[in-house]
């Protein structure tokens, strides 16, 4: 069911990634020999659903031993099935049948404590989160975004590095662009085409035992561009 439903997303967005938009990608030749479970893909965060959909592609082509491009889709003959992202809960239930149709395709979902409906709140923290995420990691690559919300500037939340320090998987930092000026907020439909999307992959991090969480954040915030602290607050 996972491989029908990602062969069927890959075909209806591979347009908007390769036709309509150029997709620039960077750094696949460090990914491609990765274990096949245990690690961890960190990413700034531009759409609901479009970036994600983009690294899955880039994965299925990298299964294929294609680097750095996406230019030739038989790929989704033979994604790559041991694939989650995470996302939250009322996003993926709440917001129509497409995102509950996406979610069937590895979707970790998790409730977010510090915000609902759009809005800032503050609610108890979601003690499943750690161990569903982990659980991905036992099986296969995750994709995180530290981030929680598409929001420009948000600050990167604490509870990715307890994770790390928890799970100790192997971090792979993401850097991406242009997905916010080309696609509207969900990511479903275009607002500007000829748009670059820029994906580049940072060399993977085993953090120490060692490692605290700040350092750990540090790290993060410099391979991902994604700021300490919220600078639209500031």
């Amino acid at each position: 069911m996972k491989r029908i439903i990602v062969f069927v997303l890959g075909w209806l967005t591979y347009a908007r990634l390769s036709i309509y938009n150029k997709t620039e990608i960077k750094g696949t030749e460090k990914i491609v020999d990765l274990p096949r479970e245990g690690v961890l893909f960190l990413s700034n965060h531009q759409t609901y659903f479009m970036d994600v959909i983009c690294l899955y592609h880039i994965f299925f082509s990298v299964k294929w031993r294609i680097n750095n491009s996406i230019r030739f889709p038989f790929y989704l003959l033979g994604p790559r099935s041991r694939l989650f992202y995470v996302a939250a809960s009322e996003t993926m239930k709440e917001d129509g049948f497409l995102p509950r149709v996406f979610s069937l395709a590895g979707a970790i979902l998790v409730n977010r404590s510090w915000r609902a409906h759009g809005q800032d709140v503050k609610r108890e923290v979601d003690l499943e989160a750690q161990n569903k995420v982990t659980k991905g990691l036992d099986f296969g690559w995750v994709v995180s975004f530290p981030q929680g919300t598409t929001r420009a500037f948000a600050p990167i939340r604490k509870g990715t590095a307890h994770l790390i320090k928890a799970a100790n998987p192997i971090v792979v930092p993401v850097q991406i662009n242009g997905f916010r000026r080309a696609f509207d907020k969900k990511g479903f439909f275009l607002k500007k085409r000829n748009t670059t999307l820029s994906v580049e992959f940072k060399d993977p991090i085993r953090f120490k035992e060692s490692d605290t969480i700040e350092e750990i954040l540090q790290r993060i915030s410099d391979e991902t561009g994604i700021p300490m602290v919220d600078t639209n607050a500031q």
